[in-house]
């Protein structure tokens, strides 16, 4: 599977733009601000109904527009193409279709055009709370499983009645635990299925990610993620109860799923705190090149790749076996984005593959040579 066609309409800082990509590798280049890492958004729209960026629809309308389009023709095993359109209008629902039949529930679309985004901000996967951390895993595992992101959504519902309920009776001063016990009920079948869920996903992932790491870094360090959640030792039915008084007292529901993290750790230490930069770089390249492998062991076919500005502080060496490595057959369709066009001139000089080079320029993309 990969994206063929591309047409962009008042997105971001783009009025309009149209291109065709190589089944390859399709890099962009230019100088900080100019658009680049806009047009790999644009692609991550299509996959994921929303921005990588800003979960905002209205704010990605080019200012002082009220409509914005995102166009794809993408082709699966060699001969068959589909299509899909994201149309926001401000004021009005966001329309998305696939073959031109208009989605219902947004939802459905998510995993059938899979694709892994590395950015500069997966940083924040290490430098930010667990919340980051725990749609990240949600995220993926949503990809490849529908029951998962089902369950997912139904558990969220639940949470924010209890929650609303909880609230209801500190401000009423009345408590009526029948009422509680409905949303214990759906947060324990659900949540107790994501946990599930979320141990088989990293028990599964952990041997992917610990070889992509020692790929990336050259396998000088330790590293380990270990998924820490109150149900690991406790039922969830007896947290909820046990801490039904303390709820009470907070006003919303302090024990479940939502409370899990994933410690990020290197020589036994977290790495938020005791890796380098070039460490925790390497950490989050590899967490996404193993989202990857896992993504298409489990499909059976290759997602879409995407780097922004990637390698940027990585040395010419690491990134020129980064790109050795997704020009391989086991990689499918990738793109780039890079400051430095002498950089990706040199490396396609060394690596014999298909691919194209866009210039982008006040708004415009030209194809050059490289």
């Amino acid at each position: 599977m990969y994206l063929r066609h591309l047409k962009l309409l008042n997105f971001k800082n783009y009025p309009e733009a149209e291109m065709e990509f190589s089944a390859k590798i399709n890099c962009f280049v230019g100088n900080n601000g100019c658009g680049k890492t806009n047009i790999l958004d644009a692609i991550y729209y299509l996959s994921f109904t929303k921005s990588y960026f800003n979960s905002i629809d209205s704010q990605n309308i080019r200012h002082g527009e009220d409509l914005m389009a995102i166009h794809g023709t993408y082709v699966r095993n060699e001969k068959k193409s589909e299509t899909l359109h994201c149309i926001v209008q401000t004021g009005q629902a966001k329309k998305f279709s696939f073959n031109k039949t208009e989605y219902q529930r947004l939802a459905d679309h998510i995993g059938l055009f899979p694709l892994v985004m590395v950015s500069p901000y997966d940083r924040d996967l290490i430098n930010d709370g667990s919340e980051v951390r725990r749609k990240y895993i949600d995220g993926v595992i949503s990809q490849f499983d529908k029951e998962y992101l089902d369950h997912l959504l139904d558990y969220n519902k639940a949470l924010a009645q209890r929650n609303m309920l909880l609230k209801q009776f500190a401000e009423q001063g009345y408590f009526d635990r029948s009422m509680l016990e409905i949303w214990d009920e759906a947060l324990l079948q659900h949540g107790t299925h994501i946990f599930n869920k979320r141990k088989e996903f990293l028990k599964e992932f952990l041997p992917l990610f610990h070889t992509f790491f020692e790929f990336v870094s050259g396998g000088m360090e330790l590293v380990n993620m270990e998924y820490t959640s109150q149900l690991t030792e406790n039922s969830f039915a007896e947290l909820l109860k046990n801490n039904t008084d303390r709820d009470k007292a907070l006003r919303y529901t302090t024990t479940g799923i939502h409370k899990d993290d994933i410690e990020f750790r290197i020589a036994g230490y977290p790495i938020k705190k005791f890796g380098s930069q070039g460490q925790q770089k390497s950490f989050v390249v590899a967490i996404k090149l193993a989202q990857f492998e896992y993504i298409r062991l489990t499909k059976g076919f290759k997602p879409i790749l995407l780097f922004d500005d990637v390698f940027d502080k990585l040395d010419p060496s690491r990134v020129h076996q980064i790109l050795q490595l997704v020009s391989e057959n086991s990689f499918g369709q990738v793109f780039i984005t890079d400051t430095q066009p002498e950089r990706i001139q040199s490396i396609f000089k060394q690596i014999s593959i298909e691919h194209k080079v866009f210039e982008v320029k006040d708004h415009q993309l030209k194809q050059i040579h490289a």
